[in-house]
């Protein structure tokens, strides 16, 4: 029984990365169907947001407050000037934009290299987070749980702005039906600088989470991009509530396949299974008609 709450665990945690990563994604591709390749490399910049301000702020619940608003707002930031200028040039091109962010995902990741070098560099664990907590038997870190609370916020945060702020009601309108909404008098450009501030924020978040379980290089955001898009297609697209689902469902089941087998195969595994799920069902989980699908 231990062994089963343990890979829950585990699978949670790892779910829970996944859905920060993919949180953003599916917000910006709901609402502009902007296939944003460069979304890794805000996540990368949010690692490193947490790296340099380490130099500054020891260790501690406070240093890390200040990095997870500090990755939002550098995470924001960054998708605002790409979305200036490049990406508003490029929405009735999807797949365009996958080129053109792929492309500055590649200098983002050079620009990495030229400041931080290419060897990984590591963000000192807060004291408080250190060690393991005993749950049902089970060993888990306290990284990992912090993690998991981290990104019920996140959704939490998100899904209450999306309901009962105006913003939220402009950007899910816009989503809904970005030509009646614009008739109805709402700028939908500017909704859409909106919704690139917040996607791009998220990744900045997700990057200073990860800095909490492993070490921070320029391609770590690689890492975690297609399996981010994976949970955004999974969930059906721009679907918080099925990326929601998707991410702990492919988190949970990877843990338990790499329990039984190895880390390769289970994500050979993983993948075959997506794979038949969207034979199944290709339109995801939840389905919705947003400009991209019209």
């Amino acid at each position: 029984m231990d062994v089963i709450i343990g890979q829950l665990a585990t699978g949670l945690s790892s779910g829970s990365i996944l859905l920060l990563a993919a949180l953003g994604l599916s917000l910006t591709f709901g609402q502009m169907g902007v296939i944003n390749m460069a979304h890794g490399e805000f996540i990368m910049a949010g690692c490193y947001t947490a790296y340099v301000i380490q130099q500054f702020v020891a260790a501690s619940g406070a240093g890390l407050a200040i990095s997870l608003v500090a990755g939002f707002v550098v995470g924001g930031i960054l998708g605002v000037i790409l979305e200036v200028l490049l990406i508003r040039r490029l929405y009735a091109r999807p797949l365009d934009t996958l080129l053109v962010t792929f492309g500055v995902g590649l200098i983002l990741q050079q620009v990495a290299r030229d400041i931080w070098g290419a060897p990984a560099v590591n963000v000192e664990v807060p004291e408080f987070l250190r060690g393991n907590m005993v749950l049902l038997g089970a060993s888990v870190p306290y990284t990992r749980v912090f993690i998991f609370l981290l990104a019920v916020a996140c959704v939490a945060a998100l899904m209450a702005a999306m309901r009962f702020t105006p913003m939220g009601r402009r950007i899910r309108a816009v989503t809904l039906n970005r030509d009646l909404a614009e008739s109805s008098g709402i700028n939908s450009r500017r909704s859409d600088l909106t919704t690139f501030f917040i996607g791009s924020g998220l990744a900045g978040v997700a990057g200073v989470a990860l800095t909490l379980i492993g070490s921070t290089s320029p391609t770590i955001g690689q890492s975690y991009l297609i399996d981010a898009f994976l949970v955004v297609v999974v969930g059906g697209l721009g679907q918080l509530r099925g990326a929601v689902i998707a991410a702990f469902a492919l988190g949970i089941l990877n843990s338990f396949f790499e329990y039984s087998t190895t880390a390769s195969v289970a994500k050979v595994l993983v993948f075959v299974t997506i794979i038949v799920f969207l034979q199944i069902r290709p339109q995801g989980l939840f389905a919705v008609k947003t400009r991209s699908l019209a």
